[in-house]
């Protein structure tokens, strides 16, 4: 548990999928996607501090038999292909605000990352304060815009996107990061002030490439549950 039980984790999970047909109850080694999620919801916070973000009845009823209570409902406005994490946040965030729910931070635990762990989210919001708008976890990127990650320029060639384009080994660049979408820890005050992209204090927490797979294709499906079947 995160003991100062003023964290409110929020799961989101629309009931619409083009790449997968309703894939956050889509089955992963013989348990729904949105199952990982809610297990390591509940192992760090009480189930009142918890909240599913559906549209969906389908997804809400396997969410109860997995032992969410699932009281809000997310309207339909902000169930499109269009809506954003913000506005999906600040709404639940609204309806817990109504029923008197105290909190200081948001926990984002998004469906897709199913290989996150309970320690990986707890690493998360160790980092976090007040006096920053989120701590989000990351990847060491694919591509370093010190060493293989090029743009082309007026003319149309190949020029590297940082630095003098000298450097011969990738070791001696600087590490570059990126989102793999598996916790977000945000400052309730900064995500009413403006956008997730207009955060300048964010913090990053490292995760490993072998639990950062975000499901986005039935290819993304397949390797996660090679993954946790070989993990077994």
């Amino acid at each position: 548990m995160i003991s100062d039980n003023k964290t409110l984790f929020v799961i989101p999970a629309r009931g619409g999928s083009k790449g997968i047909p309703h894939k956050n109850i889509a089955l992963l080694a013989g348990r729904p996607l949105i199952a990982y999620s809610i297990d390591v919801a509940l192992q760090l916070a009480d189930p009142s501090m918890v909240c599913l973000s559906t549209d969906d009845d389908e997804i809400r009823q396997v969410a109860e038999s997995l032992g969410l209570p699932v009281p809000y409902r997310r309207p339909s406005e902000f169930a499109a292909d269009t809506s954003g994490s913000r506005e999906v946040i600040l709404d639940a965030m609204d309806y817990y605000d109504r029923q008197g729910v105290e909190y200081d931070k948001v926990v984002l635990l998004q469906p897709t990352s199913p290989l996150r762990t309970a320690d990986d989210v707890k690493a998360a919001v160790e980092l976090y304060s007040p006096e920053v708008d989120m701590v989000v976890s990351v990847v060491e990127a694919k591509a370093n815009p010190y060493y293989d990650c090029f743009e082309t320029d007026e003319e149309g060639f190949l020029h590297v996107s940082k630095g003098d384009g000298q450097l011969t080994r990738r070791q001696d660049a600087p590490k570059a990061w990126q989102y793999n979408g598996a916790v977000y820890v945000i400052n309730p005050q900064s995500l009413r002030a403006m956008p997730m992209g207009s955060f300048t204090r964010r913090v990053p927490s490292p995760m490993p490439k072998d639990r950062s797979l975000d499901i986005d294709t039935p290819l993304d499906l397949l390797l996660a549950e090679t993954i946790l079947n070989t993990s077994k």
